[in-house]
């Protein structure tokens, strides 16, 4: 099966709602009318990380959801990407969701692992649970930014045969051979699809400084091939990908047979 795929790396507008959510309709028409199947928007794509107007829209959360469930049905496609929502105990996360040409949200991601250097675990609560979605183009996995620093999440997502994994991100300068390398790492060793979504442009964070983020959106396939890489610009990066080549690089090397999990002090 082949799929067809957008990410729309943005240059979020910090604390400006209104504004991201206009950008991401004209995106995700361009999306369609490429005749994409699936358009990924990257980290905390509606707010940026301005955390005072995070909490103040917090009752807002469950209607901007509601309208990127409607773009995704009038556009026919399906729709990936980070923002803040409300966890079921009421406390603001920053969560993935999936939802489907249906509109409908057919998988809730809230991001694990929370990235202490920026002092997230201070405005948001954590998820606790590891997703991994039914999608025609077959199981996928999600996870936000900081979580590709855990190989242990990814290397859950192939145990419960996860063919792909995308990954909101908000990754900034200095990190780029980081980025490049983790995202390659967890394709390799996974032998699955990596498609990994930053944002590009810089953003104000108040007392904790500005941070310049480089883009490079990419696709990497099984082998660890990059299918495609944006540059560090705003732009919609589109690209195929054949789904079998996945089960064709897990059956040509058992990496995931000959595992000894029995040795593994974890």
């Amino acid at each position: 099966m082949k799929l067809t795929l957008s990410i729309a790396q943005m240059n979020v507008a910090s604390g400006l709602l209104e504004e991201n959510l206009l950008k991401a309709e004209a995106l995700v028409a361009e999306a369609s009318a490429r005749g994409s199947d699936l358009v990924c928007f990257p980290e905390m794509w509606t707010t940026g990380f301005h955390w005072e107007t995070i909490g103040q829209m917090a009752g807002k959360h469950g209607g901007i959801i509601s309208g990127v469930a409607d773009l995704a049905r009038r556009r026919r496609i399906w729709i990936n990407g980070s923002m803040p929502a409300l966890d079921d105990d009421g406390n603001i996360a920053n969560t993935s969701l999936l939802v489907s040409p249906e509109g409908d949200v057919t998988a809730v991601y809230r991001k694990i692992h929370l990235f202490s250097q920026m002092g997230e675990c201070n405005h948001i609560a954590a998820g606790n649970s590891p997703v991994v979605a039914d999608t025609p183009w077959g199981p996928t996995g999600l996870a936000v930014c900081y979580d590709i620093r855990f190989p242990e999440l990814f290397r859950t997502y192939a145990l419960r045969g996860a063919c792909i994994t995308i990954c909101s991100a908000a990754f900034p300068h200095p990190r780029l051979e980081h980025w490049r390398i983790l995202i390659r790492a967890r394709a390799i060793e996974n032998q699955m699809y990596f498609i990994a979504v930053n944002r590009a442009g810089s953003e104000d964070l108040g007392t904790e400084g500005s941070v310049n983020y480089f883009g490079h959106s990419t696709i990497v396939d099984p082998w660890g091939d990059t299918v495609a890489e944006a540059p560090e610009e705003e732009m919609l990066l589109t690209a195929e990908i054949e789904m079998d080549l996945v089960s064709e690089v897990r059956s040509g090397m058992k990496v995931l047979d000959d595992r000894r999990p029995e040795l593994y002090d974890l």
